[in-house]
């Protein structure tokens, strides 16, 4: 008689369907499963920059004024009066250069870009997110409110969508044809030169006062 050897069995994934993991854990298992993003071990839950995506780390007044040269597609999180913007994995190496392209490198800007052996502190998933993942993203809201972390923790102001297509909605180099034409959105030149220009003005508010003070979504008038 022919005994029949059942199949191994998949090892339960513990952040999979399980309603009694913590809220860390399910939290990890959306961003590494559903999203495919490699995070860091331990806690704060952290995300490797340089593999998927880089990160431009800007004031949120600066990132406001560069939304429209984002894919709808493409990741922004709040973190307090800072927004970080997913960019294509490879634009730290890319900043330096093209900042001087675009004659803002002798310029003090408070931009910063985290890239390849970085890590980001992993946004709170917020209630944007795809609706199976209602359940985690509660957990966490409520997690970060009971810890009073809220001020300091950030969200997702647009959070990234389920699958394996992110990188094409993220600002990327373009091919050089394509540079300064607006079929070429995602377009990382245009992207940084309006961050950075953005960037100058709120540091320009800021130094000044009186009650002339620029506000930072207003143009400036240079002699």
């Amino acid at each position: 008689m022919t005994s029949t050897v059942p199949l191994p069995r998949r090892p339960v994934d513990p952040g999979a369907g399980d309603h009694t993991a913590g809220p860390d854990a399910r939290v990890r298992h959306w961003y590494e499963n559903d999203l495919g993003w490699p995070t860091v071990p331990g806690l704060p839950l952290r995300l490797r920059t340089g593999v998927r995506f880089d990160v431009l780390d800007v004031p949120a007044e600066a990132g406001a004024g560069a939304l429209r040269h984002l894919a709808p597609g493409s990741p922004v999180a709040l973190r307090g009066g800072r927004m970080e913007l997913l960019v294509a994995a490879g634009s730290a190496e890319e900043l330096p250069g093209l900042l001087d392209w675009l004659e803002w490198g002798a310029v003090a800007l408070d931009l910063r870009v985290l890239g390849a052996g970085g890590t980001l502190e992993a946004p709170v998933p917020s209630a944007g997110a795809d609706a199976v993942q209602r359940a985690v993203l509660a957990d966490a809201a409520q997690r970060a409110t009971a810890a009073g972390g809220v001020q300091g923790a950030a969200v997702w102001l647009r959070p990234p969508g389920p699958g394996s297509g992110l990188e094409a909605s993220l600002p990327a180099m373009p091919t050089m044809p394509a540079v300064g034409r607006e079929g070429s959105v995602p377009d990382l030149v245009r992207l940084v030169d309006t961050v950075a220009a953005h960037c100058h003005r709120v540091r320009l508010w800021r130094a000044c006062a009186g009650p002339n003070a620029c506000r930072p979504d207003q143009p400036l008038a240079f002699s």
